[in-house]
């Protein structure tokens, strides 16, 4: 049986499902024919059971829909099925996760390539700086920290366009102080060490969390990692970050210190902005003689791809 969302959304199969919504790939169906494929997100059961969260939720689907960059993954539309649940339409884009691309990598025994992780993290980084400098009508700022930047957070899409998701439910759920294990499956990793003690998230929460990514995207290895929740605090706020080189030779000097920098246990020792982080990524992308635009990046999905198959 086809269910239709709105009249006009068609869930067609499950996508993906992290510790606070489901994702389906679904369609929009229009006039003369017209389709279009979407991703739809619905809350999961225990949390559209939480009057807090869902304040928050429909508060963040409404401020997030503003954010307009190539970068972020668009909002369409955001309305109640039948049964009064929640749901968001995105855009939906075709490609692998961070995580996804990573794995194909380690699947076939190599490494990521340094250059395209640093391209594909100054895009992230960009999106990050869109949201932190949003302002509210008057003019005022009125930034969006994200909170949950992970590897599968990020999409790469076939095209080498980067795309990072889940604004509205990180921040919705920060917003209601929901941080119990359960909920969280797997982000506690990526949270920096002031946020362990409920510190207010800022730009430098978000500049820790792209630096543990890129981290792990490196080095192919979790870097804040355990099956106790509390020891995988503990590991945080030590802030014990192994060396890259312990696990690759290749990368050059100042992309340890740039990722290190975002890595410094006190907020004030990191960069000051996602944009600062990313022009030093630049930089040092135009100092070498490699080619990391989007058709690079593509392929470089496509060939990922393959090795998962």
């Amino acid at each position: 049986m086809v269910e239709l969302l709105g009249g006009k959304y068609e869930v067609l199969e499950l996508a993906g499902e992290g510790g606070m919504a489901k994702v389906y790939r679904g369609q929009t169906h229009g006039a003369a024919g017209f389709t279009r494929p979407v991703a739809i997100k619905r809350v999961l059961a225990p949390l559209s059971q939480n009057p807090a969260f869902l304040k928050m939720f429909v508060e963040e689907a409404r401020v997030v829909s503003e954010l307009d960059h190539p970068n972020i993954a668009q909002i369409h539309d955001f309305d109640r099925d039948k049964s009064g649940e929640y749901y968001l339409v995105l855009e939906w884009v075709e490609g692998l996760t961070l995580a996804e691309w990573r794995q194909g990598y380690r699947a076939h025994g190599n490494h990521t390539p340094w250059t395209l992780t640093a391209a594909i993290g100054i895009e992230v980084l960009e999106a990050l700086h869109a949201a932190h400098a949003r302002q509210d009508t008057d003019g005022r700022p009125a930034p969006i920290f994200h909170r949950d930047v992970t590897p599968q957070n990020v999409m790469v899409s076939n095209c080498g366009v980067v795309k990072l998701t889940d604004f509205g439910l990180a921040r919705a759920m920060d917003r209601s102080s929901i941080t119990k294990p359960g909920f969280v499956k797997g982000k506690i990793s990526y949270l920096a060490p002031e946020l362990t003690y409920e510190a207010e998230p800022s730009a430098q929460t978000d500049v820790f969390s792209v630096g543990v990514v890129l981290w792990e995207v490196l080095a192919g290895e979790k870097l804040f990692k355990g099956k106790d929740p509390l020891k995988v605090v503990g590991t945080i706020r030590d802030t014990e970050v192994p060396a890259l080189t312990e696990y690759r030779t290749d990368l050059p000097v100042r992309l340890r210190e740039i990722i290190a920098k975002a890595l410094r246990r006190n907020p004030i020792e990191r960069y000051k902005s996602s944009r600062e982080m990313a022009r030093d990524l630049a930089a040092l992308l135009r100092a070498t003689e490699e080619t990391t635009d989007s058709h690079v990046i593509a392929q470089s999905v496509r060939w990922a791809r393959e090795q998962l198959a």
